[in-house]
């Protein structure tokens, strides 16, 4: 699964064993991002709570939307491993397969429907060249009606898969067909 030592669900204890029965009543399994962090259950406790908040708490942006920037994030990273999770997510609540492979691809994003085009490609230069940010940026987004608020959530996401992209590269973290799929959407 990685290429570090990782505590099985069946062999956890205290925090650790509290955190993967709330992951498996919560989400239906433990994915393998996850379970790398078993040698420290409360980071895995907070990552996971910032995962639930900007992925599946309230915000102006769609389960879509929210999904599209993993995806865009994960393939300008080279992370596979986040870029199959993702997109099988995705397929939930976009039916156009040419949609997710251009996601999937980090190209030709500017022929996607304006409102997400407009996010993911501000995903996509938020990720490969932060520095490069200005506010003049924000405005294509409000021009989509985005709010502050709504930013600020895609701003959050894009951290999020930054860091996560790294934890699974760095970390050796492997996925397979079973582990991709089964998840509960909540």
């Amino acid at each position: 699964m990685s290429w570090i030592e990782e505590i099985e669900v069946g062999k956890a204890e205290g925090k650790l064993a509290e955190t993967y029965a709330a992951l498996i009543r919560q989400r239906g399994k433990v994915s393998n991002i996850l379970m790398v962090h078993s040698l420290n259950p409360e980071a895995m406790s907070n990552h996971l709570d910032l995962y639930m908040t900007i992925m599946f708490g309230p915000s102006g942006l769609s389960r879509a939307e929210r999904e599209a920037i993993a995806v865009v994030v994960s393939a300008n990273n080279d992370c596979e491993y986040c870029v199959n999770h993702h997109a099988e997510a995705l397929r939930r609540y976009i039916k156009d397969e040419e949609t997710i492979r251009l996601l999937m691809s980090a190209d030709g994003l500017e022929t996607l429907p304006p409102r997400l085009s407009n996010i993911v490609r501000h995903a996509e230069k938020l990720t490969s060249a932060p520095g490069a940010m200005t506010e003049s940026d924000l405005g294509e987004l409000r021009a989509e009606g985005l709010s502050d608020k709504d930013i600020l959530d895609i701003t959050l996401i894009v951290g999020y898969f930054n860091f996560v992209n790294r934890i699974a590269l760095g970390l050796g973290v492997a996925f397979s067909n079973e582990e991709l799929s089964g998840y509960r959407d909540e």
